[in-house]
């Protein structure tokens, strides 16, 4: 296998086996093949070649075109066995509800995975509780006991847990939700995201006020103004990145099962809504190696999408999960997320800066490929396998729609740890830097990128001179020994304008059954009104939902790494 610096630190601190003296006992190859094997095996429950697809399997993996979930590199065919990354767990409105989905949190994070929760139906602060005569401390005090937890959990032993908040804009402890974040210190292992709703957004347009409702009575318990709770939520997401928000009517909207439940919350990064108690695993193919001379090499594509989904779908039946309930969920609904990284490369190795028209274009072109092929490899599984079990009232449960083994295909993931194993950019970001140092695991890794290097190199613009530029710099921007095409093609994400950013959102979107994970990065100098103006035309542009970070907004910014891929 040829790895990367970077990848075999990230493997050998994360991934590979270790004794009990933490001593690595496992190759990166022998990794691949113990996944490869613990997948393949549930080819025998179907009656396939278990070892026929081992190969297919290990294959595919060792040669970096396509790489599963952290948890399932972690896990698969040892005696934890936990391999989804994605999971929702509903917190009800009682001291045992809250605490119990602690519980249950804890083993989830234990095990690698990440847990979203919705704190909306949590009774607001100082309201009655009628068992005690007490009043309520409100979900954000209860959000921090979370917090406090986590941070005592190492997730799957070897990365702390991620976990994502959710607030629905209407709730009445929402301001205090907004600002909790501001002071640098409070839920550090949290992202928190608002659910804004459209009649949210409707009183925002006009300029009116909005109805609060106590989530114990039904009751409305008070109304604000649109704009001033928007205003929060810039201020804060300026300041921080916190808070995201999701469009959680569009969200609900696409739901393939609402028969079964509606999504209350998402993933820790914000791609995967999930029902409560809902799991999903995920998957990336990398865009990177199916460039051959000059163009994308969409038949190889095909044929690895269709491994990549039957890799997936036999994901589900060999996990062992933490829960029953979450169980019964993921094999009632079979949901899997494949998704994409290595864009920025694929780009530039066709000579398409990344916000220029045609990357637009190709993005929906090759994002509608992998769905069609996705969904296709699911049709073709159902036929031998059946549909996913709660298909009966599904969306596709309707003439001309497909039978499918999955509820849905496709997710662009953040994918995180796994684009350094694969030594490719992270999902469909753009290069963050030409040059940089970024914190994986708490350690610092240099990085030139190789693309540039090689570039550089057969156009004959190479020197120590410029190599030491683009490391002081981290970009080209204003090194005129780097011709202006080229500089043009290494544009990065601090160059890109936000609607770029969003636009470039907005293509992957149209093609993507679950959501999209996007950061809009902004500049140190972006004003306020440039992260208002963002959320916006996220809303009008139709994406799900929309994390906006303008750079060095927290001291000592680095390139962190998402914990959950």
């Amino acid at each position: 296998m040829k790895l990367s610096e970077n990848a075999l630190k990230v493997l050998q601190a994360r991934y590979l086996l270790k004794d009990e003296k933490a001593r690595v006992i496992e190759t990166p190859e022998e990794m691949f093949r113990r996944v490869a094997r613990g997948i393949a095996a549930t080819e025998g429950f179907y009656k396939e070649d278990t070892a026929y697809w081992e190969e297919k399997f290990y294959e595919i993996m060792t040669s970096l075109r396509f790489l599963p979930n952290s948890p399932t590199l972690m896990n698969a065919g040892k005696p934890l066995g936990q391999l989804a990354a994605c999971f929702v767990l509903p917190v009800g409105d009682s001291m045992k509800s809250i605490f119990d989905t602690l519980t249950n949190a804890a083993l989830i994070l234990q095990s690698g995975g990440g847990t979203g929760f919705s704190f909306s139906g949590l009774r607001p602060r100082q309201d009655v509780v009628r068992s005690t005569g007490g009043v309520a401390s409100g979900p954000v005090s209860f959000i921090k006991i979370y917090n406090t937890a986590t941070e005592v959990i190492k997730q799957g032993g070897a990365r702390r847990g991620a976990n994502m908040g959710m607030l629905r804009v209407d709730h009445p402890d929402i301001l205090e939700f907004i600002k909790i974040k501001r002071d640098g210190r409070e839920l550090t292992n949290f992202n928190i995201s608002v659910s804004i709703t459209d009649a949210f957004m409707e009183a925002l347009g006009n300029d009116a006020e909005y109805d609060l409702i106590n989530p114990r009575s039904g009751e409305i318990a008070g109304r604000l103004k649109a704009k001033d709770v928007f205003d929060e939520i810039v201020e804060s997401a300026w300041e921080t990145g916190d808070p995201g928000v999701i469009f959680i009517d569009r969200i609900n909207r696409a739901n393939p099962t609402p028969h079964i439940g509606q999504f209350e919350s998402t993933n820790p990064c914000g791609e995967q809504p999930l029902l409560p108690f809902e799991a999903c695993v995920l998957g990336s193919m990398n865009l990177s190696l199916y460039v051959e001379a000059g163009k994308v090499d969409f038949e190889s594509l095909r044929s690895d999408v269709k491994t990549a989904v039957r890799f997936l779908d036999d994901t589900i039946d060999a996990n062992r999960y933490p829960l029953p309930e979450v169980e019964r969920m993921h094999k009632g609904n079979r949901k899997i997320g494949l998704g994409v990284m290595g864009w920025a490369e694929m780009l530039i190795l066709l000579g398409i800066p990344y916000n220029h028209r045609k990357a637009f274009e190709l993005a929906r072109r090759v994002m509608n490929f992998i769905r069609d092929a996705a969904r296709g490899a699911s049709v073709e599984l159902a036929e031998k396998r059946g549909v996913f079990p709660n298909f009966s009232g599904s969306i596709y449960d309707a003439p001309g729609m497909p039978k499918v083994r999955n509820a849905t295909t496709t997710t662009v993931a953040p994918t995180g740890t796994i684009s350094t194993i694969a030594d490719c950019s992270s999902g469909i970001e753009p290069l963050f830097a030409v040059a940089y140092k970024r914190l994986v695991l708490d350690t610092e890794l240099y990085e030139i990128n190789k693309y540039f290097v090689g570039m550089a190199k057969s156009r004959g613009f190479y020197s120590d001179a410029v190599m030491n530029m683009v490391l002081a710099h981290g970009s080209l921007k204003g090194i005129r020994e780097v011709p202006p095409q080229v500089r043009k093609l290494f544009r990065t994400a601090l160059e890109i304008p936000l609607e770029d950013h969003i636009e470039m959102q907005v293509a992957f979107q149209e093609y993507t059954d679950n959501a999209v994970s996007k950061t809009i990065n902004l500049p140190r100098t972006a004003k306020k009104h440039d992260v208002a103006r963002a959320y916006l035309l996220a809303y009008e542009k139709g994406v799900k939902g929309i994390t906006v970070f303008r750079y060095a907004a927290k001291k000592g910014t680095l390139v962190k790494i998402a914990d959950a891929d």
